[in-house]
């Protein structure tokens, strides 16, 4: 069960210092098994994307062919799709466009004195490859989240990977979403062995330039290891959500979105800070209520009872400052005054304000990313978006008058440090009685 923290008098560092956070890098054996894959992958391509498919997947494939996804097999996904989910998959997706398209930024270029020209180009990276967990369950979500802002950005190229379950097939709302979404090519291949073909390139799968998408623990692993040679967007960690409540809080709520984190996985962490004591006793109690009978209780059992937690604070202020220390991936405000409270936020990943703003809102429908930063990275990490799928190029024009008028101190910096042919560089573009004497 969720224990209660009494932090009451407590600095908020000491509070969060109190607190049982997962780490997925901390996995010495499991990094040794992710070399070992990444290896055999980039010396021995297709042969060791199939072994390492059929072995780990359980599939049956006799040939590298079969992990490519077919037009055939798209067409069968969706006669399997019930018309209710392709409804709110296209509805999704065209809330995930529509903001996601706010974010687009243009080149610019200005025109300064004496000729100088400087500006900057965007560009949209040229082939990103997309993971999309299978596992524990389907998420056709991850799909579109992933895709949409890339599509937005106007990359060139959008691969996606995904496991396949044993009979060799895609879940077939994950190859909807996939083809609404645009995605270009699809492989069935999962795990670090799909990270590994991604990243270097076989003679099927084809090189992208940056990976994108959650997975497990060995996929997380797999990305951090091919970083340089290609870009990622993140090293994501376990789901997380806290919630900052008072006394106008309903329990019935609190409790339901606690739950609805803990539910994604063992390792996942579901935190209330409140300043109300019976409001803490109430939640305590809705969730042992809330459990009885769902589905998914022996995951959230294990994750409330490791990384869940109700933390007792003097006032919400101090409770916002707890807030700001963990860093969450999601963060509901449910006080009377969530509104004001937003101003005070300065770490999170996605911000839920009021009592009707349910964190599930944001993973479906809302449209703001739910690619998060976790593990307290929102300090310093912003959600997906399409930024991450373009590059910024400096434009810099100088004339030659522009140029006189600076050389002498461009050449004084560089020979500040050390470098005399960058200093001469610019000295040997103007005649010798115009340098600087000494």
């Amino acid at each position: 069960m969720i224990r209660i923290l009494d932090g009451r008098g407590k600095m908020p560092k000491n509070i969060v210092q109190e607190l049982n956070r997962p780490s997925q890098l901390e996995f010495n054996e499991e990094r040794d098994v992710v070399n070992s894959i990444l290896w055999d992958i980039k010396n021995k391509g297709d042969k060791a994307l199939l072994y390492y498919t059929n072995k780990l997947e359980g599939t049956n494939y006799s040939n590298i062919e079969e992990i490519i996804v077919s037009k055939e097999e798209i067409e069968e996904a969706y006669d399997s799709v019930s018309s209710n989910l392709l409804e709110a998959m296209k509805l999704s997706a065209k809330n995930i466009r529509l903001y996601h398209e706010r974010q687009l930024q243009k080149s610019w270029i200005t025109f300064e004195e004496d000729g100088v020209i400087l500006g900057q180009r965007i560009t949209p990276i040229g082939k990103i490859g997309v993971y999309v967990p299978g596992g524990r369950a389907s998420y056709p979500s991850s799909v579109l989240m992933n895709v949409i802002p890339a599509k937005v950005a106007k990359v060139d190229e959008i691969i996606m990977v995904t496991p396949p379950g044993s009979n060799g097939k895609v879940n077939p709302a994950i190859l909807v979403a996939a083809h609404l979404s645009g995605v270009d090519r699809i492989y069935k291949i999962g795990g670090a062995q799909a990270i590994a073909a991604l990243a270097y390139g076989t003679k099927t799968v084809v090189k992208v330039d940056k990976i994108v998408g959650p997975g497990n623990i060995y996929v997380t692993l797999a990305k951090k290891e091919v970083f340089g040679f290609v870009d990622i967007d993140m090293i994501a960690g376990p789901s997380e959500i806290l919630i900052v409540a008072d006394g106008s809080a309903n329990p019935v709520f609190v409790a339901a979105d606690l739950l609805s984190q803990a539910e994604h996985d063992p390792m996942a962490s579901s935190i209330l800070v409140t300043d109300s004591h019976e409001l803490a006793d109430d939640v305590r109690e809705e969730i042992k209520y809330q459990t009885r009978d769902i589905l998914t209780k022996a995951t959230i059992e294990e994750s409330l009872s490791k990384y869940g937690c109700i933390i007792i604070v003097d006032d919400i202020d101090r409770a916002i400052e707890v807030a700001n220390g963990i860093a969450p991936e999601h963060l509901e405000i449910m006080t009377e005054h969530a509104v004001e409270h937003l101003s005070l936020i300065k770490n999170a990943g996605a911000i839920f304000i009021g009592h009707y703003s349910p964190e599930p809102v944001g993973d479906y429908m809302a449209g703001p990313n739910h690619v998060l930063p976790t593990s307290g990275t929102a300090k310093f990490y912003s959600p997906l978006g399409v930024d991450d799928f373009l590059k910024k190029s400096s434009i810099i024009k100088y004339t030659k008058d522009a140029l006189l008028k600076t050389y002498r101190d461009i050449a004084c910096f560089a020979r500040a440090e050390g470098f005399e042919a960058h200093a001469r560089s610019v000295e040997k573009r103007f005649d010798k009685n115009e340098l600087p004497s000494g």
